[in-house]
């Protein structure tokens, strides 16, 4: 999840790293600290399996959000989402040509063939876990199942790309190139960031970029990596309610995230189950 308001900051330059900082606000976590992480990870990732499970036509966007509440409250753990800047909800449910940041609700009924993408945060301990899947309703077939498929692989590849040694604009630049291989579009309004103790921290994590650029790929790094491919144009528009953002040409769009932390043994993926 990304607040509708919010950038991408400026050009990172800077190649020094310190103890705790590399590059402004960057934060760098300890061992232990990514050990906390994991452990808020695998909530989320239990919520969204559980969330995954009840997706079938008659359900609506509000059963979903009420089984992944009650996920994570079990678990010990917060929903990250609600409250935050206002908004209402534990999830982020998105139909369709709706990107990110669609709002559940009872009116939302899910029918056979519909791409739902669904994000979620849970907060346990006061650390953060931040990811996201998209599904079809009834099982993904022609188009959809294109578009997703790729949408996860440019996931993989930003995932891949993370190695020591590199930088952030390697990470961002083979989420681009999955994009554009399968000539889908690449939302670049909206992006990954650092999380932690808070939901978005630096840096922000462009799906475009050149490699070798932006701050270094160090240990104790811990970012979420979030492709926003379309069938059509990446052109987005805000909706009414001031949350929901959905593609401006109403082509259907994907959205796949994970948190993932730059180990001294390459990256680990934080939210599994």
């Amino acid at each position: 999840m990304r607040h509708p308001t919010a950038g991408i900051p400026g050009p990172y330059t800077s190649r020094t790293v310190g103890k705790a900082i590399i590059s402004g606000n960057v934060t760098l976590k300890t061992a232990g600290e990514i050990d906390a992480m994991r452990a808020a990870g695998r909530l989320c990732a239990q919520a969204l399996a559980a969330v995954a499970n009840a997706i079938k036509p008659g359900a609506t966007t509000l059963d979903l959000d009420t089984i992944a509440e009650a996920v994570i409250r079990d678990g010990g753990g917060e929903p990250t989402f609600k409250g935050y800047f206002g908004f209402p909800a534990t999830l982020c449910t998105s139909l369709n040509e709706e990107i990110v940041h669609g709002i559940p609700t009872a009116k939302r009924v899910l029918r056979l063939g519909d791409v739902v993408k669904i994000d979620c945060g849970a907060t346990l301990d006061g650390w953060i876990g931040d990811a996201a899947f998209t599904a079809q309703v009834g099982g993904a077939t022609g188009k959809p199942k294109k578009l997703m498929d790729a949408t996860e692989a440019g996931l993989a590849a930003g995932i891949e790309a993370m190695r020591a040694g590199g930088f952030l604009g390697d990470v961002s630049s083979a989420v681009e190139v999955v994009g554009r291989t399968n000539k889908v579009g690449i939302v670049t309004r909206y992006c990954g960031h650092g999380v932690g103790r808070r939901l978005h921290e630096e840096p922000s994590v462009p799906n475009v970029g050149t490699p070798g650029t932006g701050i270094p790929l160090v240990p104790g790094l811990v970012i979420a990596i979030e492709p926003m491919f379309t069938l059509g144009r990446a052109d987005t528009v805000e909706m009414k309610d001031g949350w929901t953002v959905k593609t401006r040409d109403g082509s259907l769009a994907a959205h796949f995230e994970h948190t993932v932390a730059m180990t001294p043994d390459g990256p680990e993926i934080l939210t599994l189950p």
